[in-house]
């Protein structure tokens, strides 16, 4: 691997592209089911999706509306007119022997999406434009033989494209987590990563720093997770700095991620655009959309990340609590909803109690599309008890994880886990007082008054073994204090 020292006299440029498939019911341009998670080969296809002969499509006016409003996420603007146009390609997943995109006319225009980062910086990041396009099928290869499965086939995608605005792993890690967020909170996408509900392709290239002109880039494609992405272009990096520093070129190539290796590796060497021989497609007329109408359209989004970090501006947490809450929408809206209802303390407990969980248990990608189970009121009431100190800190995160996870009314269930603590002053004042008059505890007491302050913990132990753990331990100590 080459050393960071080196590393340091290149400049690292990403550009993104990123292939979104929206969650409409039909495809793009047949009535053949949009969603083939877990459906047989060649379940979801019609005539149109083969490309049989006589057979038209027909725009899903559906698809309009949601590239609509991926753009008010993104900041951009809508074209008035746009068009679609044949790609041109031959390979075994494409029957018509062409894919229909917008090559020249996309519907979504330029616009800029600003990224949080952990650090609390940001990094901000121009959309070049986002069309709308079907996708391919899916090839299975194997030795002898390739099965073809065109479920996919048609599939109604915007692509979107960045400029090269981005100069670290970091970076691209950052907006790809936000262009998905926004992406889901607009309702435009599914979000489900896993079974390619968005797809990330990089762009990356390196030169010295200060020079006029960008390296030759290689193309990343068909990355699906965010880890992957850092890494891939954290290799990528090294691997094209190695190469100029032995006074080898860097080859313009479209590249694959091998994940278990952890390295990319050349896939085929980089089309360009003539390749295509892209042509207006005769069957499709153009979109014609109104001010007024797209307007209309985009006043149905939801709220979107930046208005829910607005929200939550005053509530003290990290970055990295509030990206976890917006990797699960179920939990960003029941912390807005409980900041609603109670103020910003119980909501601030709750966000934390979220991020943990989430944290703890899965990665942010399986998060994003499993079902939770959230009831107001019952998170209330346990921050509440976790406030009042009725259940101790770790208690109240137990009983959080068992509400996630189907349990109801957490008084009940503290109680019947015997979680519930002793805060009556007078009832620990007793416990306080046969620990301190035991022989046992004479040493603490005797460095607790010498200063060792540490000592107290044994006290508090003490207690709380005396009380079966129900003991407040905040208002043990305090007791303890008084008394020496």
């Amino acid at each position: 691997m080459v050393s960071q020292e080196i590393l340091d006299k290149y400049e690292l440029t990403i550009g993104i592209e990123s292939h979104v498939q929206l969650k409409t019911a039909s495809k793009l341009f047949s009535p053949a089911d949009n969603d083939a998670r877990d459906k047989e080969p060649n379940a979801c296809v019609h005539p149109i999706d083969y490309g049989l002969p006589g057979m038209l499509p027909l725009l899903n006016k559906e698809a309009v509306n949601l590239a609509i409003k991926a753009g008010k996420a993104m900041n951009c603007k809508i074209a008035n007119i746009s068009r679609f146009d044949r790609k041109h390609y031959f390979y075994p997943d494409l029957p018509n022997g062409y894919q229909i995109t917008q090559m020249y006319n996309p519907t979504i225009l330029a616009g800029a999406v600003e990224a949080p980062l952990e650090n609390g910086g940001s990094v901000k990041v121009r959309i070049n434009h986002a069309h709308l396009e079907a996708d391919a099928g899916k090839l299975t290869h194997f030795d002898t033989y390739t099965l073809a499965d065109y479920n996919r086939t048609g599939t109604p995608l915007i692509e979107i494209v960045t400029e090269p605005d981005i100069h670290s792993a970091e970076g691209a890690k950052a907006f790809c987590q936000e262009l998905h967020r926004l992406m889901v909170y607009a309702g435009v996408s599914h979000g489900d990563l896993y079974h390619g509900n968005q797809r990330f392709d990089v762009n990356i290239s390196v030169a010295l720093k200060g020079a006029n002109e960008l390296g030759k880039r290689a193309e990343i494609k068909n990355l699906n997770s965010f880890r992957s992405i850092e890494r891939a272009i954290v290799y990528e990096y090294s691997r094209q700095v190695e190469l100029l520093e032995k006074g080898e070129r860097v080859v313009q190539e479209t590249r694959g991620w091998h994940d278990a290796k952890q390295i990319t590796f050349s896939q085929r060497s980089k089309e360009n655009a003539q390749d295509y021989r892209y042509m207006p497609d005769p069957d499709i007329p153009p979109v014609e959309l109104a001010d007024d109408y797209i307007a209309k359209v985009q006043a149905e989004v939801p709220m979107l990340p930046p208005e829910y970090r607005a929200k939550w501006a005053g509530l003290g947490v990290d970055v990295s609590v509030v990206n976890s809450l917006l990797n699960t929408r179920q939990f960003a809206n029941a912390v807005i909803d409980i900041q609603a209802i109670t103020g910003d303390n119980a909501a601030k407990r709750v966000a934390n109690w979220f991020a943990s969980a989430v944290g703890a248990a899965e990665s942010e990608e399986a998060a994003a599309v499993r079902e939770y189970t959230t009831n107001v009121d019952d998170l209330i009431t346990l921050a509440n008890m976790a406030e009042k100190a009725e259940v101790s800190s770790g208690a109240a995160k137990d009983l959080f994880n068992e509400l996630l996870n189907g349990a109801a009314n957490p008084r009940a269930l503290a109680e019947s886990k015997n979680l519930l603590q002793v805060s009556d002053e007078g009832e620990i004042a007793k416990i306080v007082d046969e620990v301190l008059a035991d022989p046992a505890s004479a040493a603490s007491v005797a460095d607790i008054k010498a200063g060792k302050d540490k000592a107290i913990g044994y006290l508090v132990g003490q207690i709380m073994k005396k009380s079966q753990g129900k003991a407040n331990p905040a208002l043990a100590q305090k007791l303890i204090r008084e008394r020496l």
